[in-house]
Formats: C-alpha cells, sequence, structure tokens
C-alpha cells in the first residue's frame, strides 16, 4: 500500500483524518466526516485556521459562538458550487446534519491574522476552465490567494471521464519565489458513478543515474485522499466516470507558484 494513498473509512463519523504529524510534513491537515441527518461533528481551532467544505448535504453550523444557520444545498459534488465556512485560529466550531452530509474540515497554520469567521457562499465563488481538448477541466476556487485566510488555499476541480488534471505535470516543492513556492497538497477525490477509478502520479525529477527520489502511481477509487508532500502529481480520470477532487495546499508564503516539468511543458503550446 501507498504511503501516500489514505483510504476513507466506511460508515459514518470522522472517516479520514490526516494530520502533519501522520503526513511527516509541517503545514496541511485535512479530515472528512460522514454524518447521518442529526449527527454533528465538532472542533477547536487551537493555533490553526480551518476551512470546512459542505461537500454534499445540508448542516446546521456555528463557529466562534456565532450561529450560521442552515449551509449546504447540493447533494452531489458533481452538481453546483459548495457552501464553505472560513474559521480563525482560537475557535471552536460545530456542525450538525439536516440531511446525509460529507463535511470536509481543511487546516493550515494560524499565523495571528485577526481573521472573523465567515461564510463563504456558492454566489461569491470563481470558476474557471483550464486547458483544452481532453485536457479541460472546472475549477471552483473555494479560498484562493486573493481572499483573506493566513495559510489555507481551497480549492475543487471537476475532470470529466477520459481527460487529465494536474497536467502538464507541475510541481510546488521549493521555497524559491517568485519562481516556485513550497506547499504541501492534499486531494480529496469522488468519482461518478461511485464505482469507477481513476489514476494518480506522484513522482520528482530524476537525478544524472535516472533515480527518482519519488515515484508511486496509484489506482484512485471513490473517497480516497491522496498526500502530495512533493514533486509532480498529475491525474486521470477513465472513460466514463469523471473525476471530482478537492485541493488543500498551504506552505511557508501563502501563494501559488509552480514549476511544469520541463519535458512536458510543450503540451501548454501544443
Amino acid at each position: 500500500m501507498s504511503k501516500l494513498l489514505v483510504k476513507a473509512d466506511k460508515g459514518h463519523g470522522r472517516v479520514a483524518h490526516v494530520t502533519p504529524k501522520s503526513a511527516g510534513w509541517t503545514y496541511v491537515g485535512f479530515d472528512l466526516h460522514r454524518l447521518k441527518p442529526g449527527e454533528s461533528a465538532s472542533g477547536k481551532t487551537d493555533d490553526r485556521e480551518v476551512c470546512l467544505v459542505f461537500v454534499t448535504g445540508k448542516g446546521t453550523a456555528s463557529a466562534g459562538g456565532k450561529a450560521l444557520g442552515l449551509l449546504g444545498e447540493r447533494m452531489s459534488p458533481f452538481e453546483g458550487k459548495p457552501w464553505s465556512v472560513y474559521i480563525p485560529e482560537g475557535s471552536d466550531w460545530s456542525v450538525t446534519a439536516d440531511t446525509e452530509l460529507e463535511l470536509a474540515v481543511c487546516s493550515a497554520p494560524g499565523l495571528g491574522g485577526g481573521l472573523p469567521v465567515r461564510v463563504i457562499g456558492p454566489d461569491v465563488l470563481g470558476q474557471e476552465v483550464r486547458g483544452k481538448g481532453t485536457n479541460t477541466r472546472y475549477v471552483t476556487n473555494i479560498l484562493p490567494e486573493g481572499k483573506p485566510a493566513d495559510s489555507l488555499l481551497v480549492v475543487e476541480v471537476i475532470t470529466p471521464g477520459g481527460h487529465t488534471s494536474s497536467y502538464p505535470p507541475h510541481k510546488h516543492d521549493q521555497d524559491n519565489l517568485p519562481v516556485e513556492s513550497y506547499l504541501e497538497e492534499t486531494y480529496y477525490h469522488r468519482l461518478n458513478p461511485p464505482q469507477g477509478f481513476a489514476f494518480q502520479r506522484v513522482y520528482t525529477d530524476a537525478d544524472k543515474s535516472g533515480h527518482r527520489a519519488l515515484d508511486e502511481a496509484m489506482a484512485i477509487e471513490d473517497g480516497d485522499v491522496v498526500l502530495v508532500p512533493k514533486g509532480y502529481h498529475p491525474c486521470a480520470a477513465c472513460h466514463g466516470y469523471d473525476l471530482y477532487y478537492l485541493n488543500v495546499m498551504a506552505g511557508p508564503k501563502r501563494t501559488w507558484k509552480f514549476h511544469n516539468a520541463p519535458e512536458h511543458e510543450w503540451l501548454m503550446k501544443a
């Protein structure tokens, strides 16, 4: 079993749990809660900031001592935009499911920014189309670098069946601004229909002898989480199965500056 592949538990409750310690890195944390109506998830941010993403379903939320009401509307991650909540460090939060609910808890270090709790509704989310041909995918920016946060960058992507994504292969594992930023990253994957599978490869450049310090290719199933500590990380969605993923990124500087694999950069002009 790959050390980069985290299989979500079946059933309900907290079904996936990634911490900086378990991942062997410094910044990104990711939890997934799958709740039945009436069930709750809660937490304390302590010295971290959190972005709650209502991947599917509806729930009544509170954070930082404020009642936020009933949030969420889509029942599939492949339909519409999500509801989300930004929560700064030093805050409590709670969500009680109104319907079957899939709640992602994205976290990274707080930096004392003093930002308020805020609900991020679908109506304020920017969307864009990236790529062309069979490299076309559809991006929804939940917490991009142009919006307030201390460390977190959060985005979700739909890749149609038969298409590639995070492609041409790129990386962001060097603290070398303005050329490249260091960002750890998680991918939370869903598939439509759910019995399908996709592929993701995480690999580094080869040295002079052709050896790669990291090179793992994974078959991705519905509900899997992939860790990207370094290297390139392209995805491929198989024919007939659309791929959704939720990305969480964080590092020492809150900016996304990536480096394309030189041998594949010609694809940007093709």
